[in-house]
């Protein structure tokens, strides 16, 4: 059976799902991707689809086309200022997140930021947008650091999210992570989450996992995933186990069909 669980957003609590996650893991198997691709390719869409847990959290309903903000660059600026070595050195993660605006403004003068990206972005800004984008990205920083310092175990914050190309499908789903804790598949995925969770926290979660497992060369699925919510001082988290990868397998292909219905609906 697929279980959610659910704990208090505390680092004991938080050590102690790490600890106990599970040893055995699934693993997909080709015919497995298969399975999953054939049942995307009978979901035809106009263009390369893009599922990822949000997809599935909304149902698929349509929302504004993304654009970038304070709030939408904080975790990439968040991050790649904690990958930065900031819990081992002397340096503030302040500084570390300006040393990351500073690359990224650097790569967009040089020419090497294509349009619509985050440096390209950042570029056009004025500079109190950019105060305002710095304050966000060290928020973001910090609350990651605080949530995982105490764990006891080692970590490391993600180099990116995790892709997986569907064979024939034209379609691509994304993962999301931030925290690595060991490595896979003995690993434990984090992610940080804004606001609270809600009904659908639990679906969002196993989509990331499927991804991760598709993703992996093996096709060995993480030892749990964990999503943060400290907003609500909450952790709620999914195993590894064949259950987990098949319904999040289903919500991606629910996610399909809803999205192809908004896209028919919108053409009517």
């Amino acid at each position: 059976m697929s279980a959610l669980l659910q704990r208090r957003l505390t680092a004991r609590d938080l050590t102690e799902l790490i600890e106990e996650a599970p040893l055995e893991v699934a693993r997909v198997s080709d015919e497995h991707r298969v399975n999953l691709a054939s049942r995307l390719r009978a979901v035809p869409l106009n263009e390369h689809r893009r599922l990822d847990a949000w997809m599935v959290e909304q149902a698929a309903r349509p929302s504004t086309p993304f654009a970038w903000s304070p709030t939408s660059a904080r975790r990439i600026l968040g991050n790649n200022a904690l990958r930065r070595g900031v819990i081992d050195s002397s340096d503030t993660i302040l500084n570390a997140v300006r040393e990351e605006l500073a690359d990224q403004l650097l790569r967009a003068v040089r020419g090497y930021a294509r349009p619509g990206s985050l440096g390209h972005w950042l570029a056009g800004v004025s500079h109190p947008v950019l105060g305002l984008i710095t304050a966000e990205a060290a928020n973001w920083a910090t609350q990651v650091l605080e949530c995982v310092r105490g764990i006891g175990h080692e970590w490391r914050v993600a180099s990116s999210d995790v892709y997986y190309d569907v064979a024939g499908a034209r379609t691509t789903l994304r993962g999301r992570r931030d925290v690595l804790v060991g490595t896979p598949p003995e690993g434990v995925i984090v992610r940080v989450r804004a606001g609270q969770p809600g009904k659908s926290a639990g679906p969002g979660l196993r989509s990331d996992l499927v991804v991760a497992t598709l993703a992996h060369p093996e096709g060995l699925a993480p030892r749990r995933y964990l999503g943060l919510w400290p907003d609500a001082g909450l952790v709620l988290g999914v195993d590894g186990t064949m259950d987990n990868v098949r319904a999040g397998a289903r919500d991606f292909v629910r996610a399909a069909v809803a999205q192809r219905r908004h896209g028919l609906a919108h053409v009517a």
